[in-house]
């Protein structure tokens, strides 16, 4: 599955286990299309609001336990009900969509950090569920990682957002640096610019870091899958960096060339682990 769209899911890949991937390509086809509700096209606000409240109600279906005649959530459902997933992720996720519908500014990190634990955290929380390791430590490791992957996509794609007239970066930190979200873009704001990214960069490196232990408590498959998925948000870090913080010149993406590097940073990560935290 492509990741073009909804780049901070876990993608079934092969490392992922067969008896999991419908599980996992189903809970990705229902997060990507309720997404496009929200963002793709030019629909009315009106009218995604109402497509996704179909989707809400297409939840609804399945915790009654009633049978679905659309077959993403028929697929959906079979999943839910073979691994025992809890409903309320799908709720999240479809509330973020909704705010994204209607917002487009966040004035606080705090508000900013909200919509990240219904964006991003559910669907770390699910694959937990998955794997049957959705315990509170764990849990709260992978809200961490999941959130700095989401805060991590804001940075590489300022760009991006911007022409959609929307802006990620909280404006109190936009106030601090003296910056206008009116010009974002613009030369002279150009050194604030770097001084408020190196913060920002750092702040979700460090947010990542602080959930990196999960990534060594889940054994084989899973964890190391996870290693490669922190590796990749920490090499887009360090490509915005090497930008010099220019993400409206130089968007910093993956290209093929930098997964051996990402695979060896987490072949070597685990290591690292066990010295950093201290970790068996």
């Amino acid at each position: 599955m492509s990741v073009d769209h909804y780049e901070n899911f876990p993608v079934a890949s092969i490392l992922l286990p067969g008896r999991l991937r419908p599980a996992v390509e189903a809970i990705y086809a229902f997060a990507r299309s309720a997404d496009d509700l929200a963002d793709e096209g030019d629909a009315a606000p009106e009218q995604r609001l109402a497509a996704l409240n179909a989707y809400e109600a297409e939840l609804a279906r399945i915790d009654s336990g009633a049978d679905s005649e659309d077959p993403l959530f028929a697929r959906l459902a079979s999943a839910i009900r073979r691994h025992e997933l809890p409903i309320r992720p799908f709720y999240e996720l479809l509330s973020a969509f909704k705010q994204d519908v209607l917002v487009s500014r966040y004035q606080s990190y705090d508000g900013l950090l909200d919509y990240c634990s219904r964006s991003a955290n559910p669907v770390g929380t699910l694959m937990l569920h998955l794997y049957g390791a959705a315990d509170e430590e764990n849990i709260r490791d992978s809200d961490a990682i999941c959130t700095a992957l989401q805060l991590i996509n804001f940075l590489q794609d300022v760009a991006i957002d911007l022409h959609k007239e929307r802006i990620y970066i909280p404006l109190e930190d936009l106030n601090r640096y003296a910056i206008s979200p009116a010009a974002l873009d613009h030369p002279s704001a150009r050194p604030r610019w770097r001084s408020m990214m190196k913060f920002e960069v750092e702040r979700a490196r460090a947010l990542m870091l602080s959930g990196a232990p999960l990534a060594l408590r889940l054994k084989g498959r899973i964890g190391f899958e996870l290693r490669m998925v922190i590796q990749g948000g920490l090499h887009i870090l360090d490509a915005i960096e090497a930008a010099e913080y220019d993400v409206f010149l130089h968007r910093p993406k993956l290209a093929k060339r930098d997964w051996l590097s990402i695979f060896w940073a987490a072949v070597r990560m685990k290591k690292q682990m066990r010295l950093i935290y201290g970790l068996a």
